[in-house]
Formats: C-alpha cells, sequence, structure tokens
C-alpha cells in the first residue's frame, strides 16, 4: 500500500482527490487533510505570513504555526509523503522562497515534501512540453505570479489568461465552464494548457479536456496527485487522469 498525504487549504475541490484514488487502483490510499480556508494568493502583498519562518526561528517552526496539526495527523495516519495542495500558496514566495517552503515542510514532516507549483514545472518536464498557456482563475496580477514562477523554471509561458474569480465561484463550476476556461486560455503556440487552481474541479473532465483542446492539459488537483506519487517513486498508468499519467515505466490499471 502507497500511502500519499496532502494538505489541502479550505473545502473547495477536495472531493477530486478520492475520485483520483479511485481511479489509480486499490494499492494507493490518499489521506487528505485540511489546513483552514485562506486565500494565500489574494495576500501576495505579504506572501510568507504564517508559512515562512519568522526571524530567529527554526524552518520547521514556520511550518507549524500553520500546518503542523495538519502534518501530524498525516504521520499518525502513515503517509510517506505531504504535499501542499495550494498552487497559489507556493508561488506567492516565488522561486526561491517556494523551495525555502517545500524544505520547511519536508523538516517539520519527516517525510519527502513538495507543493503544487512544483507539481506543474515537474509535470510540463514530464510530458516533454517547452512552451504552455495558462488558464487561471485568479486575476491578472496572481496570475502574473504565477507565469514568473513557472518562467524562473525554465518553462516558456507565450500567453496568461485571466479569470478573475473567487476560489467559492470556481468550486461550483462543471465541465462546461472549465472547457471553457481551457479554450480562453489556450494559445496557438502553446504545447500544453496550465489550469493552476486547486479550488477548480478538474479530475471528472480530463479526458474531456484534451480531446477538446487536442493537447495535454495539466490541472492543480492532477499535478498535485501525480507529484505525490513521483516523490515516492510511482508510475501509474491511469489515461483518465490525462496524458501526464500514461508515461512510462507504469504500472498498469
Amino acid at each position: 500500500m502507497t500511502a500519499l498525504g496532502f494538505l489541502y487549504p479550505g473545502h473547495h475541490a477536495e472531493d477530486d482527490y478520492p475520485r483520483m484514488e479511485q481511479l489509480l487502483g486499490s494499492d494507493i490510499r490518499v489521506d487528505l487533510v485540511h489546513t483552514g480556508d485562506v486565500e494565500e494568493a489574494r495576500l501576495a502583498q505579504a506572501p510568507t505570513k504564517g508559512l515562512l519562518p519568522g526571524a530567529g526561528e527554526r524552518p520547521e517552526d514556520g511550518v507549524s504555526r500553520r500546518l503542523a496539526a495538519g502534518v501530524d495527523e498525516l504521520r499518525l495516519a502513515g503517509a510517506e509523503t505531504v504535499v501542499l495542495a495550494s498552487t497559489s500558496g507556493s508561488f506567492v514566495h516565488g522561486w526561491e522562497g517556494a523551495h525555502e517552503q517545500v524544505r520547511a515542510l519536508a523538516l517539520a514532516a519527516g517525510m519527502p515534501a513538495s507543493a503544487t507549483s512544483f507539481a506543474f514545472v515537474h509535470a510540463v518536464r514530464e510530458i516533454g512540453v517547452r512552451r504552455v498557456a495558462v488558464a487561471a482563475t485568479y486575476p491578472d496580477d496572481v496570475a502574473e505570479l504565477f507565469a514568473g514562477f513557472l518562467r524562473a523554471a525554465g518553462v516558456e509561458v507565450v500567453s496568461v489568461h485571466c479569470a478573475g474569480a473567487a476560489p467559492d465561484e470556481v468550486s461550483r463550476w462543471g465541465a462546461q465552464e472549465v472547457l471553457a476556461l481551457a479554450r480562453q486560455g489556450d494559445h496557438a503556440d502553446a504545447h500544453a494548457v496550465l489550469l493552476p487552481d486547486t479550488a477548480l474541479h478538474t479530475a471528472a473532465y480530463l479526458t474531456e479536456l484534451e480531446k477538446g483542446l487536442v493537447k495535454p492539459v495539466l490541472t492543480a488537483n492532477q499535478v498535485t496527485m501525480w507529484e505525490a506519487l513521483r516523490l515516492v517513486d510511482r508510475r501509474v498508468n491511469a489515461p483518465t487522469l490525462g496524458s501526464l499519467f500514461t508515461k512510462e515505466p507504469v504500472v498498469q490499471v
């Protein structure tokens, strides 16, 4: 049994995770802990508050103020890795700050750790694309922070579309709205389209999204699940979760 741990802020699209668990196979268990409903990216003017250590504190102390209870719960559940299932809660710190955040989380958890922002970078490399389009639910300034994070990782961002919608709104979107967002954010020069908000339900629509755009589509909860598997060196073949889940080596589902 492979046990994957996730720290998910608030209550928006967390039901994507048990859905993906069902699609991945009986030997993979998903443990998800809620960490509080905080709109991290919309507080970008003070992005490190509560997520990184303050002056004179150890790295793990910075995590403990906000995430220690969730980390402890995942550890007691037997999780082998922990991923912060928040894109904006990571990229608002910038490339170096996000690395510091993940290092602090790993120290606090005592296990491999990552965040959704890094999941996007690793997933883009996994599918072998160079140029991407971003279809974000965020306001313009926050979406540009995500694009800057990708560029710092060497990813070419050819376009950024911003819907400017709140998490509570996008969490109610169905297939039609999600596909419309992806199409609005697509670009002829992009090899893949990225939908970065973990508040957006996408697990049920990945096949439809890729069929509609005729190119890979990477979504926040999808890449977060894939990142947790990557951290424990698992590659699962689950085509209903998109082309990201069809790479070798695989365990066939």
